[in-house]
């Protein structure tokens, strides 16, 4: 008998709630397909499109371990960022579409969460427009 890892690539068994989501996925990709096929009058994005996946965990060496299992199942290679303050990343594409599976790490979100505490801090004067009356030339 096949085991399911064989058939998949997976090594470790997916969570039950995972296995509703990723059907509803499926299907839904599945369905847009149809639909655009059937209506050929609908515009679609003539460059293609991307579908991204985020690692889950707040652990950077699981989720690069995660990322490298995808690369391995996508056969393709990983591009690694990491070392210039980018993320870790595994892609490949299908015809006009492009799965990339990305890991950020833990230290660039937080930057990224430091960055943008500030956000609720600065206010636009709604009373200021935006034309150049008054301004000099």
């Amino acid at each position: 008998m096949t085991s399911p890892a064989a058939l998949t690539g997976q090594t470790s068994l997916p969570v039950p709630g995972d296995l509703f989501a990723r059907h509803q996925t499926i299907a839904g990709l599945r369905a847009l397909a149809d639909f655009l096929e059937a209506n050929p009058s609908v515009p679609i994005k003539e460059y293609g499109g991307d579908y991204n996946v985020y690692t889950r965990t707040g652990d950077d060496p699981a989720a690069v371990a995660a990322v490298d299992q995808v690369a391995a199942l996508l056969n393709t290679e990983v591009t690694d960022d990491r070392p210039h303050g980018g993320h870790y990343i595994a892609s490949k594409t299908f015809g006009r579409i492009t799965y990339q599976i990305v890991h950020i790490p833990a230290r660039q979100m937080d930057e990224h969460h430091a960055h943008i505490s500030y956000r609720d801090n600065i206010r636009l004067n709604p009373a200021q427009n935006n034309d150049d009356e008054g301004r000099a030339a």
